[in-house]
Formats: structure tokens, C-alpha cells, sequence
């Protein structure tokens, strides 16, 4: 909005002129959304507590100090997450452009079926919430949508193709029919694998943050027609307005942080991770970068696969691989205290960002 507001006066007045500028307008756009956070969270936070005289339903098959330490939290507190992120995109982006509405609708569409769960959770006093297949559909619904909409915004072929990291020249034809199905696929994995990697205080949120730094950096170079060619990548125009929603995200994680660090004052709930994994899904899916997103965000798909493994080894032999899935409890049933676990995989998740950005150059 402030960007249509400042153009036609751009020309006349320099502090207007920095409007034009998408790396100021990222800047603005994190900062923008971290106060919007500071100043909504205690508020919100207050509220959620008196609404939920009992805080979030804490499982009973988990670790048995949660049920002392984690009861009576209260949960939903994404919609802090997605108030200052909506707040923001809407104040700093270019909203002529469409690759911004695609990923804010996919973000509140799949925050909307984490609000559901949440509240079908409160409601009923247990940790059910949503039932799984209408949640999974509700996902590859707004996927598949979302992937259609991004491919006939992209040029040519390319919309509608796989580009593979590394392989400068390579690209796989999927077509109108299974590149929509494929990048459904991806926004519904990285939602449900943020999902299953929330279950510590900040365990989640400081990954998606790095990600979404990633990321920010991704979209400014695809769409940017002279750091593309330099570096090899696929160009996507106008993708790079992508990188105010990825910095707006940046801001409102670190504001989300504050009020969730060890001992957490609010869980995000489902109503935060699912919307914050189908915001990565989707700037993945507009940049050409899928795959990237595996290694990025390779934290959350090796929580994902400690699952997968999980009830595949159960249901045929009776026996567990791990002493409890997701892969963190794992380690908190061997006695690693919550504060290593998470700084730990925050270490992990650094490190796989950076094997992500190697990527750009490797060619």
C-alpha cells in the first residue's frame, strides 16, 4: 500500500524515492512486523488465557514433565503470527503483484485450518482437533490451487516445470496437470512438517526463520534479471517481491519469539506451523526452488521421516525405532534437556542453510 501511495511523488522527494527499493521495503517490512508483534503480543496473549482457562491439551503419551511445565499455556498464538505478517505485506509490498497474494492467501488459508484444529482442540479438552483427512484435503486443496495460480503467472515452460539445484540447465516438463499436483505436494509436506517439528518451546519457529532468510535472498535473485543470468537461475519476474513477504515473516518469527522462548508465555498451535510451512511451500513453488526447500529446511523432513519410520516399524513388528517420535522427544526421553535439544537443532538448521545457498553458486 505505502509503495502505490509514494510512486507518483518518487520523482520529487528522495525519502518517497526509497519506496521504489525492494531492499528497503524488506527492511521495513521486518521491522514493521516485529513492533506490530511487541505491541499485539501481551494483548493477545491476555486474551488467549482468558479464553482458555486450561491452556492447550498437553498429550498424555509425551514426556511426563510437559504435563507439569506446559500445562495451562495457551495456544493459538499464530494468529499473532499472521496478524503482524498480514499487517506488514499489506503496508510494504507491491500489491499489484499476484506472486504476494498467492502466498498470503496459501499462509491465511492454512493458518485457517491450524485455527480449526486449534480450536476443535480447546473446545473439546484433547489433542484430536481436526480430523486428519480433512485436514490433509483442506491442504492439497489450497495447493494445488495456489501451484495452478503460480504457474500462470510464470513465463513459458517454466511454470509448469521442475528446476533442479546444481544442474544449471536442467529443468523436467511436468506439465498443467502434474506440476499443480507436484507443487501441492510440496506446500502440503512443508506445512505438515513444521506441524510435527513444533513441539518444544522455539524449537520450530527459529528454523522457519532461517528459512525464510533463505528464501528472501532466493526470490530477490530469481527475480532480479541481472543476478539471475550471473549466477545461472531461472529467472521468475517479479518473484522478488516475494522477498518483503519472506522478511515480513522474518519479523513476525522474531516476534513470535519473544513471548515463546523457554518458558513459553503461548504456543503457536496449528493455527502458526501449518500456515508457516505453506508459506515456505509456496515461496519454494514460485521461486523454482523445491528442492532447495528439502535442504534448507532439512530439519523439519528429518522430524517428518522420524514418524514416517516410526509407525511404518510399529505397525510391522510391534517394536519402535525411537523412544518416541517426533525425532526431539526422542532425545528427550534419553535425558537431553529441552534448552540442548533446540539449540542444538537450531545449529543443524543453520548449517543446512547454508549447504541451501551453496546451491545458488554451485552450478
Amino acid at each position: 500500500m505505502l509503495f502505490d501511495l509514494a510512486r507518483p511523488f518518487a520523482h520529487e522527494f528522495a525519502l518517497f524515492n526509497l519506496f521504489r527499493y525492494l531492499t528497503f521495503r524488506s527492511g521495513a517490512a521486518c521491522l514493521t512486523a516485529l513492533i506490530v508483534s511487541f505491541l499485539l503480543g501481551p494483548m493477545l496473549i491476555r486474551w488467549l488465557k482468558s479464553v482458555q482457562r486450561q491452556g492447550q491439551p498437553i498429550r498424555t503419551d509425551g514426556p511426563e514433565r510437559h504435563l507439569i511445565e506446559k500445562k495451562g499455556t495457551p495456544t493459538m498464538g499464530g494468529v499473532l503470527i499472521l496478524t503482524a505478517l498480514s499487517v506488514s505485506v499489506l503496508l510494504w509490498a507491491d500489491l499489484s503483484d499476484r506472486f504476494v497474494w498467492v502466498a498470503l492467501l496459501v499462509t491465511l488459508g492454512y493458518g485457517a485450518l491450524g485455527f480449526a484444529d486449534d480450536y476443535l482442540k480447546v473446545s473439546k479438552r484433547n489433542a484430536r482437533g481436526l480430523p486428519g483427512r480433512a485436514k490433509l484435503l483442506g491442504q492439497a486443496l489450497i495447493g494445488v490451487i495456489a501451484t495452478a495460480w503460480i504457474a500462470s503467472l510464470t513465463r513459458g515452460t517454466l511454470g509448469t516445470a521442475l528446476a533442479l539445484p546444481v544442474f544449471k540447465d536442467v529443468l523436467i516438463p511436468l506439465g498443467p496437470v502434474l506440476f499443480p499436483l507436484f507443487g501441492g505436494l510440496v506446500m502440503m509436506g512443508a506445512s505438515n512438517a513444521v506441524n510435527l517439528t513444533d513441539g518444544l518451546d522455539g524449537l520450530a519457529i527459529v528454523p522457519t526463520i532461517i528459512a525464510a532468510g533463505v528464501f528472501a535472498l532466493i526470490a530477490y535473485l530469481v527475480g532480479n534479471r541481472i543476478f539471475a543470468d550471473y549466477l545461472q537461475l531461472h529467472e521468475v519476474p517479479r518473484v522478488g517481491e516475494l522477498a518483503v513477504f519472506c522478511s515480513a515473516l522474518i519479523g513476525a518469527g522474531l516476534g513470535f519469539l519473544w513471548f515463546n522462548a523457554p518458558p513459553a508465555a503461548v504456543f503457536m498451535g496449528d493455527t502458526g506451523s501449518l500456515a508457516l510451512g505453506g508459506a515456505l511451500g509456496t515461496v519454494a513453488v514460485a521461486t523454482k526452488h523445491e528442492i532447495v526447500l528439502a535442504i534448507v529446511g532439512g530439519l523439519f523432513v528429518v522430524e517428518t521421516i522420524s514418524v514416517m519410520v516410526q509407525v511404518f516399524w510399529f505397525k510391522r513388528t510391534g517394536r519402535r525405532v525411537f523412544l518416541m517420535a517426533p525425532l526431539h522427544h526422542h532425545f528427550e526421553k534419553k535425558g537431553w534437556a529441552e534448552p540442548t535439544i533446540v539449540i542444538r537443532f537450531w545449529i543443524i538448521s543453520m548449517i543446512l542453510a547454508l549447504a541451501g545457498l551453496a546451491t545458488l553458486k554451485i552450478r
